[in-house]
């Protein structure tokens, strides 16, 4: 999977990257299907806004967190897309039992 990590009014430190990195990571163990992951982070006034669109085949995902600080933004961010995957996952899964369970 390739990951994209761009600033916006922010230069990206190594604990920064490796931060939105661990994330997603973690993301991806949940869903093999994710094929590229593009994240913004950017700063308005005293609001650290971190934006991110996951690439599915046959989805995209995005979501964004706020918050005074920049981690706990990228944190909320990568909650939203941990559930928003999952869910994705699960529409994807064929429920279908078999041939014996009668339609009502």
């Amino acid at each position: 999977m390739q990951i994209s990590i761009s600033g916006h009014q922010l230069e990206i430190t190594d604990s920064l990257h490796h931060r939105v990195s661990q994330k997603v990571e973690k993301i991806s163990k949940h869903f093999d299907h994710l094929t590229s992951t593009n994240v913004v982070l950017h700063v308005e006034k005293t609001r650290h806004i971190a934006e991110a669109t996951i690439n599915t085949k046959g989805a995209m995902i995005h979501a964004s967190g706020t918050a005074d600080d920049m981690y706990t933004a990228i944190d909320t961010m990568a909650h939203k897309l941990d559930r928003q995957v999952l869910k994705h996952k699960e529409k994807m899964t064929n429920h279908y039992r078999g041939a014996n369970t009668a339609k009502r």
